[in-house]
């Protein structure tokens, strides 16, 4: 609905943005987080340097690339191992890897480079300790890393057909920060201007990583063939991106915090408000999104999966944008608010999928209206945590009724709707999702079904006499972990995904892929409904491009010279 009064679009309702099908169908934006760290790096004008790279010919050895911006240098310090083939495993148990990283708080002296040689390639093994912000590793693609070699070997250019098929020659499979292994916690750095914006650490971590993996490639070429090896095009070499293969272990950080959720859905549903509340869209605003959306068309017609729920969906939006630009050519953009009809036109033509996509390609015309948003992306969440006894028992029954009135019609007696258990490994430490009538897991569950526990704390709080909610949590001092949600859903109304988490449908994948997008990664690609391959910075300019480079239009693929 629109404020008349105020003449500005409202925001969406949470009980239509909060349910895991639409977060499962977020698309990276201007507010994901790989693009505004390249926004900060090219407006503040950082640079780069390889500051030492001692590499054999079979790959073997070490690296180090400086970013180096207004006050600080940060440094990724490289290990690189020629590990064998059947070695090489995307799960967590592994313990080798073909390299692995962390990003240094500053220029490391000889003295780190063998200190941190003796530790990040055993990762979980190893000790890492303040001057460290992240650990992480990767392994070369099966696919495309033998075969780049020796194109460039040979002095040719690797088919880009093939690099389009995988869109990268290494594949993360996890990038540690805020305190994960020993390394610096998240309030260590978190007052620096440059990593107030959420996962800056991590998505600087992942930048580097792809300028030191192309690198690499090269130099394995040079070494294997000398005289005949070139380097890659750089058209070409933009095209590979770092993957990223992610799974259990994010899907639960969506419901532990949950005001940053807040703040990450309610930045971006301003943003889409803004928009649509624009009254004329000019010639360039006009320009700019027909073409993201022909470029749009493309990298839908390029995103591949296996997965059978995720072909569906990208089959859905081939056909979603199809129609948006049939509808865009028929009606065009001109008259009052054009961006608002296009919305309300969208949400009985679209799918959920191409409604998201939408949203996130009304931004591009925009940046004035959207980027200053990743300001609000960050939240201190402990001073929020403290429930406030004196509040009433009726004034919290309300705010259960008013939030969780879908938690309240679920039959949680009926087995299904509580199948699923979220526990933690006790090997990894990694959260896992069993099958509650399959495992004794009920001693070892985590208080992730927020519907299911704060609809039982409501039953209890129809039966009590208490008039505070302090008194209610002396008397039911298990229902202080929902008491403390329903108070902060109160205050932030985007802080609670309003589906059942622990529901026998309920899709692991869904949680993961509004994470990612909102990290800006592309084409994912679930390997089932519990873990994903995704591909990021594909299409990125490197750090010695970034200077030259167009302002932040890298994240869609380039149309060619006949508009395709």
């Amino acid at each position: 609905m629109q404020d008349r009064q105020l003449g500005k679009v409202n925001t969406r309702d949470p009980n239509v943005v909060m349910r895991l099908a639409r977060l499962g169908s977020f698309h990276q934006s201007r507010l994901s987080f790989m693009r505004v760290l390249l926004r900060r790096l090219k407006a503040e004008a950082w640079t780069f340097e390889r500051r030492l790279f001692d590499i054999d010919a079979v790959g073997v050895g070490a690296a180090v690339y400086s970013a180096t911006g207004p006050e600080r240098s940060y440094s990724l310090v490289a290990f690189s191992n020629d590990l064998p083939p059947e070695k090489r495993s995307d799960r967590v148990i592994a313990t080798e890897w073909d390299a692995t990283f962390t990003l240094f708080d500053g220029v490391p002296e000889v003295a780190d480079i063998e200190r941190l040689s003796k530790n990040i390639p055993y990762q979980e093994s190893g000790r890492v300790s303040q001057s460290e912000l992240s650990v992480s590793r990767a392994n070369r693609s099966a696919r495309l890393w033998d075969y780049v070699v020796e194109c460039l070997a040979s002095g040719a250019q690797p088919s880009p057909d093939k690099i389009q098929d995988v869109g990268y020659l290494m594949r993360t499979t996890a990038v540690y920060g805020s305190g994960k292994l020993g390394a610096a916690d998240r309030e260590w750095t978190s007052n620096r201007e440059e990593f107030l914006a959420p996962f800056q650490i991590e998505m600087l971590t992942v930048y580097l990583i792809r300028a030191f993996v192309m690198d690499l490639v090269e130099h394995m070429a040079r070494a294997r063939a000398p005289e005949t090896a070139v380097v890659l095009e750089p058209r070409l070499r933009r095209r590979f991106g770092i993957g990223n293969s992610t799974g259990l272990g994010m899907a639960p950080f969506l419901i532990n915090h949950p005001i940053l959720l807040n703040n990450w859905i309610a930045a971006r549903e301003e943003a889409l408000a803004r928009v649509r509340s624009v009254q004329m869209a000019d010639a360039s605003a006009q320009s700019v999104f027909r073409d993201r959306l022909s470029r749009a068309q493309k990298n839908a017609a390029l995103w591949t999966t296996t997965h059978d729920i995720q072909k569906q969906k990208v089959s859905s939006l081939v056909s979603d944008l199809r129609a948006l630009s049939d509808h865009v050519e028929n009606t065009g953009l001109a008259g009052e608010r054009p961006w608002d009809r296009l919305w309300l036109w969208a949400e009985t033509a679209l799918s959920i999928e191409g409604q998201e996509q939408l949203v996130s390609l009304l931004f591009e015309p925009y940046p004035e209206l959207v980027d200053g948003l990743s300001d609000c992306l960050a939240a201190d969440e402990v001073p929020h945590m403290r429930i406030d006894g004196r509040m009433s028992a009726d004034r919290l029954s309300t705010i259960v009724r008013d939030v969780y009135g879908w938690a309240l019609k679920i039959d949680w007696q009926d087995p299904k709707a509580q199948a699923r258990v979220w526990y933690v490994s006790e090997e990894k430490l990694e959260p896992r999702l069993g099958e509650r009538d399959e495992e004794d897991l009920n001693d070892y569950e985590q208080p992730l079904g927020p519907g299911r526990d704060v609809a039982r704390m409501f039953a209890d709080l129809q039966k009590t006499d208490a008039e505070t909610v302090a008194a209610f949590l002396m008397r039911h001092p298990e229902h202080r972990h929902a008491a403390r949600r329903a108070q902060i859903v109160a205050r932030f109304p985007y802080a609670e995904i309003r589906d059942n988490t622990i529901d026998a449908d309920m899709l692991p994948i869904d949680l993961l892929r509004a994470k990612l997008s909102y990290f800006g990664a592309a084409h994912f690609d679930p390997r089932s409904d519990r873990w994903v391959r995704v591909n990021m910075f594909q299409n990125a300019p490197f750090p010695h491009e970034l200077a030259g480079a167009a302002s932040d239009d890298w994240t869609l693929p380039e149309l060619d010279e006949t508009g395709r």
